[in-house]
């Protein structure tokens, strides 16, 4: 199943020193039918003036990866971290069983980064800091990962069974991924226009897969996503087994 998710029923806030997409039900939004993707929470879409951000504030049992798109954060923690990230960079923090941190910009023009928050598969953890950069070469006519926790070699980690992938595509490209009907594909539109299979979505968009095991993805024009693999939420519904039931006794 293919769902598309129009960029203009994205909610939407501004509160002067940051505008932002909310993807998912968050601070003062609630919809009930749009809590979560799997095992994919939170995904905002922010925009930080500069002189301002985030102050110092707690977070538990959450894995937060940050993708700058453009200008800096500066970011400080309770584990004494103190760091800038920038465009190229990803940044993550699990959140385990507590800690707090601020985010500003304290650069000269806008910070525009992605915000996303995954459940971890594992409560009780030590929280911990990981960051790295990346050629964005890497990701032209790619599906480059740059953060998971699947064991991928040379990306952030994070501790959930699910992997973040960017990727910048030319006009005509044409990308396969496989999936699995256990798991689920979340992609967002930076820019330009693409096909998935036979649904077509522009830029702001959501395309949110499930029960797949792959998808054909086609760059209309150019076009800039970032996909995200992750798991269906283990714990609801039934499994296989009970599905097929047995006879009354």
């Amino acid at each position: 199943m293919i769902r598309r998710i129009p960029a203009a029923t994205r909610h939407y806030s501004d509160f002067n020193w940051l505008r932002t997409y909310w993807l998912f039900s968050f601070s003062d939004y609630y919809d009930p039918d749009n809590i979560q993707f799997g095992a994919l929470r939170v995904f905002n879409d922010d925009v930080v003036a500069p002189g301002t951000g985030f102050p110092t504030h707690p977070h538990r049992e959450m894995e937060i990866v940050t993708i700058p798109l453009s200008g800096e954060i500066t970011h400080a923690d309770s584990m004494g971290n103190r760091t800038v990230i920038k465009a190229g960079e990803v940044q993550r923090m699990s959140a385990g069983t507590g800690l707090t941190h601020s985010e500003y910009n304290l650069g000269h023009e806008p910070a525009h980064f992605y915000q996303i928050w995954f459940f971890p598969d594992v409560l009780g953890a030590e929280p911990s800091y990981d960051q790295r950069e990346f050629e964005e070469a890497s990701w032209h006519n790619h599906l480059r990962p740059v953060a998971s926790g699947q064991g991928i070699p040379g990306v952030v980690t994070f501790q959930t069974d699910a992997t973040i992938y960017r990727a910048a595509l030319d006009a005509g490209t044409t990308l396969r991924f496989d999936c699995d009907e256990s798991r689920r594909v979340f992609i967002y539109l930076a820019t330009g226009r693409l096909t998935v299979d036979d649904v077509m979505a522009v830029q702001g968009d959501q395309v949110r897969v499930d029960l797949q095991t792959a998808v054909i993805l086609k760059a209309v024009e150019e076009t800039e996503i970032v996909l995200i693999d992750s798991p269906s939420c283990k714990g609801f519904g039934y499994d296989g087994r009970t599905l097929r039931g047995v006879a009354a006794r």
